[in-house]
């Protein structure tokens, strides 16, 4: 063999050894994830302190990116349509589900095949809450009312088809009673409404929530949580109140591949993520907020999607909730 050719051999050989050694390390460049809300909301705060950590495990940068608009849709829409090589991810939340149910094709992508699951990241329960002074001190005071005739209750939330919404719609429709629904453009004016007396009650994202309840502004009917909170321990879970399961409501934040991403990819992200959730500084971070901490698989968290999706399909074809495209 011709001194020449046989170098050209070795040459090629080891220009393609390099080439698919470079190709197994991943990442080897920084990683988006998309966020599809403004910075300093809940989900992108999370998505912020998981991803510094990350980048660390990793050894690439996580460079959070805000997409927001179109109820996070731009975002999600983004990632479903990028290359599956772990490069664009999506920090997601409820609304991922909930989209495509109230819109149809409309929302662009179909939550059940269009991603990879990763892990849910943690969730943010949801508090029942009324006016301090209300005569409505349970949750029983509340459906008792609410049997007296339809819409003699009314609820506030942030707007048509967000998280407090739906997991009110889920309570009357567990309990087989219509309630009178009050949006408005946020949590903030639905909360000032119900302390006002204006509006009954509302399903109330914990964070922000206890100094509401120092200062005596509102009372707390129940929890969304599977076993009672810390910071308020005199306010009985909606289990024991006799709607076993509520916890499932909370609003989740986790983290999501275009489908087809490729396992050992996933592999790596998760344990760069769960590693994250694992560390004290995080937990202590996340806690804060509020934030029940989660970090499952990604066999556990598609299932967790299935059951989401599920759930609110229901709750929207019973209670006939319509999008709001204003």
């Amino acid at each position: 063999m011709p001194i020449r050719f046989h170098r050209f051999i070795c040459v090629a050989f080891l220009t393609c050894c390099a080439m698919a050694h470079a190709n197994d390390v991943y990442p080897s460049k920084p990683i988006r994830l998309l966020v599809g809300f403004s910075a300093g909301g809940p989900t992108d705060v999370i998505a912020r302190v998981v991803a510094k950590d990350m980048s660390v495990t990793l050894g690439q940068s996580v460079v959070v990116e805000n997409k927001a608009g179109a109820s996070a849709m731009i975002a999600t829409r983004e990632v479903r349509n990028a290359p599956a090589d772990g490069y664009t991810m999506l920090f997601s939340s409820l609304g991922m589900n909930v989209n495509p149910i109230l819109l149809g094709e409309q929302a662009g992508y179909n939550p059940k095949t269009d991603f990879t699951p990763i892990s849910n990241g943690a969730n943010l329960p949801m508090v029942a809450v009324v006016a301090y002074d209300s005569p409505l001190r349970t949750i029983a005071d509340l459906l008792k009312k609410a049997r007296s005739k339809p819409e003699a209750v009314s609820f506030a939330s942030s707007g048509s088809g967000g998280s407090g919404h739906l997991a009110a719609e889920l309570l009357g429709t567990s309990a087989k009673v219509k309630m009178l629904h009050v949006p408005y453009k946020g949590n903030g004016p639905a909360l000032l409404e119900v302390m006002a007396g204006r509006v009954d009650f509302m399903i109330y994202p914990v964070i922000g929530l206890a100094d509401f309840v120092a200062t005596k502004r509102v009372h707390i009917l129940a929890v969304g949580t599977a076993k009672r909170l810390a910071q308020f321990p005199d306010a009985p879970t909606m289990a024991e109140v006799g709607f076993a399961g509520f916890e499932e409501t909370a609003p989740w934040v986790g983290l999501l591949g275009p489908a087809k991403t490729p396992p050992a990819v996933v592999a790596r992200l998760h344990d760069a993520m769960t590693k994250a959730l694992a560390k004290p500084d995080v937990r202590s971070q996340l806690e804060k907020l509020g934030a029940v901490i989660v970090g499952d698989t990604p066999a556990e968290f598609t299932a967790f999607l299935k059951r989401d999706y599920e759930r609110w399909d229901n709750v929207i074809k019973a209670a006939a909730v319509k999008a709001d495209l204003n």
